[in-house]
C-alpha cells in the first residue's frame, strides 16, 4: 500500500502545473493580441469559469473517493481548491483593473458602491471572501490548531462559496444561460451525493435503536 501511495506522489504537483497553464496561455494571447476586441472582458470571463470549474472538481473528489473507493482524488483535492482560489483572486484583480485601479482618481468607494448596488458583484465578492479562510487553513497544522470539528465546519463553507459562484455566473450572463445551468446542475448533483452518503451512514444506526428508546 505504501508503495502504491508513493507512486502517486507526482499527482498533486502535476495538477498544479496543469492548472496554471491557462495563465500562461492568457499571458501569451495578451502579448500577441489574440484576446479579441475586449481582452479584459475575455480574461475576466476565463478566470471566472476556471474558478468555478476547479471549485466543483475539488468538491467532486470526496464523492469519487466514497463511491468508487479511489484514493487519488484525496491527493488532488487541496491542489484543486487552491487553484480555484488563485483564479478567483485573478478574477477579482481583473475586475479591479477594469474599474481603473491604476488611475490616479481610483477610490475604494467606487468598488464598495459597485459591490453593494450590483447583486452579481455582491455574490461573486462574497464567494471570494469565503474562499480566503479556506485557502489560509488548507495547509498542514491548521486542523490541529482549529480542532477537527471546527476545521471541518469551516471547510463546509466551500459549498456556499460554490453556490454563490454559480449565482454570480448566472446573474453575470445576459443571454445564453446554458453554461451557468450546467455548473448549477453539477453542483446540485454534488449536494445530492453528499446528502445521500450522509443518509446512508445514519440509517443503519437508526435501525439499531430500540423501539421507544430515547
Amino acid at each position: 500500500m505504501a508503495r502504491r501511495s508513493g507512486a502517486l506522489g507526482w499527482l498533486g504537483p502535476a495538477v498544479v502545473v496543469g492548472g496554471l497553464i491557462p495563465v500562461i496561455v492568457m499571458a501569451l494571447d495578451a502579448g500577441s493580441g489574440a484576446l479579441g476586441a475586449n481582452p479584459v472582458q475575455r480574461v475576466q470571463l476565463q478566470t471566472g469559469v476556471l474558478t468555478l470549474a476547479l471549485l466543483l472538481l475539488s468538491l467532486a473528489c470526496t464523492p469519487l473517493r466514497l463511491v468508487f473507493g479511489w484514493t487519488w482524488p484525496a491527493r488532488i483535492r487541496k491542489a484543486l481548491g487552491l487553484l480555484a482560489f488563485v483564479y478567483a483572486a485573478l478574477h477579482f484583480l481583473v475586475y479591479l483593473f477594469d474599474k481603473g485601479i491604476l488611475n490616479s482618481d481610483f477610490g475604494l468607494q467606487t468598488i464598495l458602491t459597485d459591490i453593494v448596488k450590483r447583486p452579481f458583484i455582491t455574490a461573486g465578492f462574497a464567494a471570494l471572501l469565503l474562499l480566503v479562510p479556506l485557502a489560509l487553513t488548507s495547509f498542514k497544522g491548521s486542523v490541529k490548531r482549529l480542532g477537527f470539528a471546527r476545521w471541518t465546519a469551516l471547510h463546509r463553507l466551500v459549498y456556499v462559496a460554490a453556490a454563490l459562484g454559480v449565482l454570480h455566473y448566472w446573474w453575470g450572463v445576459k443571454k445564453d444561460h446554458t453554461q451557468p445551468l450546467i455548473y448549477a446542475g453539477v453542483l446540485l448533483l454534488l449536494f445530492a451525493a453528499r446528502w445521500l452518503w450522509k443518509k446512508r451512514k445514519v440509517t443503519p444506526r437508526a435501525k439499531k435503536r430500540p423501539v421507544g428508546g430515547l
